[in-house]
């Protein structure tokens, strides 16, 4: 690869991820940033909002790696709290593996030369011992000092208890889940509690439950029950997400009982007569995603100004309700929305867009605000970047299959070889936002295609569930399809047809070079090769995935075999790019070993490569371009361009 290359490459690639969790309270921002040279200490920042200028002020000193692992996958890893009339930042550190607590007021005026808005009120204390467990950061503040949240110790769920004056305490477990749990919320007063639960053969996308808990002043559970509703999920499965209180009586969520993630407003005065307040069906507007991470937020704000995002089509739209009722919509450039929080009239998001990285974004509703927001955004658009065409086609059992197109940038073939990308997940979905490795393709002159095949999440609860009991067949079958759709257009050369997916789409791609020969080459990141190895072994929160993709193991021992790459390796004498990291804790290297010979035998241009100090999914820079690197260097070879 000429220095040319090598410069492209480490172009597309970001060095750093900035403004991380990004959190309003009153008109101060949070967020996360990494500190020193590694990837393993971080600190809370903050500054006013809206004064972007303004030089971060760094809350946290101590060595910290704030981290959340709740679940394997983790997520929101600190919250920050309005209450009595100060901020109250508790965080999760993995040093420790304990939770933290600090206090600060805001300062009467900022000065941008003292570099600071908020004085510490209280020194940071470690709350708890050190556990062999991990916490989830849905913290709760009763009046009386107590602190709630959710923790996971020997693979089980907890709801726990803290003295917020008492250091380096024993957490207090006050009840023990059936499973698994989440979201946990309060009222202004904290003495109901929410939260979702779920338990086999269940992910939370599929099924969950809605439980409400009254709290004495002692800090116990005076009474729990779980919301049914004859309209909603009395007889029907039903997934709740993000149940988030709006006063001291009203709690929004939304449920997908309409077969779309649908806004439900529920008064819960009395927690043994709890009532609908307000449903807002919507066809063709998705309220809510599948709960991979904790704190996910699509809703934020209070009765007066409650805003909340929806997916509509391919693009993201913000509303704004003033007692619960719908005021404006507004229409965004957005394809995804990594934070989002309001205060007041305030709202805070980190955008992106189909050619534009994460954008902060600050607006104050108490102002005049367009309906669109591209009117009033000013955002630096990337040059030379391919944008993504919407593209429907006939999937498995002549279904229409949503897509992605990008064209090449540059003809630099007569015909365009195509990259076809199949996501992981497989309860995932391509939302059309900038990928360096799509535009690094295009670049080259390739045809590059993102495929939500069925299953996929963002159209409807049907649309997901095409892929029950079929994976490694309806994804690979669409993946198929599509690259067939192209060819057939005389789009792109036959010739040279690639397929790629990590994770889960590794087990789509490998499929679809084992049954068809549309495709002629393979590249794939940490796949899933053998669903037998993953039923025993995969980490506690997929372990009940397989259920609905596949099947009952015992019944359906068969399925797991046959569409499993590793039994039909052999078959396979194309070309395959495989790479795996060695720290992987959700798909072990060793799968990957176990067929690393066999494909190196099999085709002179097959190739495996391990790296020592990577996991499930890439995080270093310099890997990222290695993959890049060897992966233009394989194409090359075995397409012969």
């Amino acid at each position: 690869m000429s220095n040319d290359d090598k410069l492209k490459v480490r172009k597309t690639i970001s060095k750093k991820k900035s403004f991380k969790e990004l959190t309003i309270i009153r008109d101060i921002i949070f967020w996360i940033d990494v500190v020193g040279e590694g990837h393993n200490e971080n600190a809370i920042f903050a500054r006013p909002f809206n004064e972007k200028e303004a030089i971060p002020q760094k809350l946290t000193y101590k060595k910290y790696n704030i981290k959340n692992t709740f679940h394997g996958y983790g997520g929101k890893s600190y919250k920050c709290l309005n209450f009595k009339n100060n901020f109250y930042l508790i965080w999760i550190d993995q040093i420790t593996n304990a939770v933290w607590f600090q206090i600060f007021k805001k300062l009467s005026s900022y000065s941008n030369s003292q570099n600071k808005c908020l004085d510490s009120v209280q020194e940071p204390r470690q709350l708890t011992k050190s556990i062999d467990g991990n916490f989830d950061s849905s913290f709760v503040i009763s009046q009386n000092d107590f602190l709630y949240s959710i923790c996971e110790i020997n693979n089980r769920d907890y709801l726990f208890s803290l003295n917020l004056k008492k250091t380096k305490q024993d957490i207090r477990l006050i009840k023990k889940f059936k499973n698994f749990a989440g979201e946990l919320s309060s009222n202004t007063s904290a003495n109901l509690l929410s939260w979702v639960e779920w338990d086999s053969p269940y992910m939370p996308w599929e099924k969950n439950d809605l439980y409400f808990a009254q709290i004495d002043s002692n800090g116990e559970i005076k009474k729990i029950k779980k919301f049914s509703n004859k309209l909603i999920n009395a007889k029907k499965n039903v997934s709740f997400f993000q149940p988030f209180w709006i006063s001291e009586t009203l709690l929004v969520c939304s449920e997908d009982s309409s077969g779309w993630w649908n806004l439900l407003f529920l008064d819960i005065n009395d927690i043994e007569n709890i009532f609908i307040k307000k449903r807002v069906e919507r066809n063709l507007i998705e309220y809510g995603v599948p709960q991979w991470v904790s704190g996910t937020k699509l809703f934020s704000g209070n009765l007066k100004n409650f805003f909340c995002i929806g997916k509509k089509a391919d693009s993201l739209i913000i509303e704004q309700y003033k007692d619960l009722i719908l005021v404006k919509e507004f229409s965004t450039p957005f394809t995804a929305i990594s934070d989002f929080g309001a205060f007041q009239n305030k709202v805070l998001l980190k955008g992106y867009g189909s050619d534009f990285l994460g954008i902060v974004l600050e607006i104050d509703f108490a102002e005049k605000v367009l309906s669109n927001f591209s009117e009033q955004i000013h955002i630096d658009h990337i040059k030379d970047c391919s944008k993504p065409e919407t593209f429907w086609f006939k999937g498995f059992e002549d279904q229409l299959t949503h897509s992605f197109l990008y064209k090449p940038l540059f003809e630099n073939f007569s015909k365009p070889p195509l990259l076809v990308r199949a996501h992981s997940g497989p309860t995932s979905f391509f939302d059309g936002s900038y990928n360096s490795e799509v535009q690094y393709w295009t670049s080259k002159g390739f045809f590059v295609a993102e495929v939500n095949y069925g299953g996929s999440s963002g159209f409807g609860k049907v649309y997901r569930e095409r892929l029950n009991y079929k994976w490694g067949i309806v994804d690979s079958y669409d993946c198929k399809a599509l690259a067939l759709e192209l060819i057939k257009s005389n789009l792109v050369d036959s010739d040279k047809v690639v397929i790629s997916g990590n994770s889960a789409g590794g087990l789509t791609a490998l499929n679809c070079l084992l049954f068809g020969s549309i495709f002629t080459v393979a590249i794939c990141k940490y796949p899933v090769i053998d669903l037998k190895d993953m039923h025993y072994n995969t980490h506690r929160f997929e372990k009940d995935y397989l259920n609905s993709l596949v099947g009952n193991y015992e019944k359906n021992h068969d399925d797991y075999i046959n569409r499993s790459p590793i039994n039909h390796i052999n078959k396979i004498k194309k070309p395959i790019l495989l790479f795996h990291g060695k720290k992987d804790t959700v798909i072990s290297y060793k799968q990957t070993l176990k067929i690393q010979e066999i494909l190196i035998e099999n085709n002179k241009f097959s190739e495996v490569i391990f790296f020592e100090n990577e996991g499930h999914g890439f995080r270093n820079i310099e890997t990222k371009e290695v993959v890049m690197q060897k992966s233009q260097h394989f194409l090359k070879n075995a397409l012969n361009i």
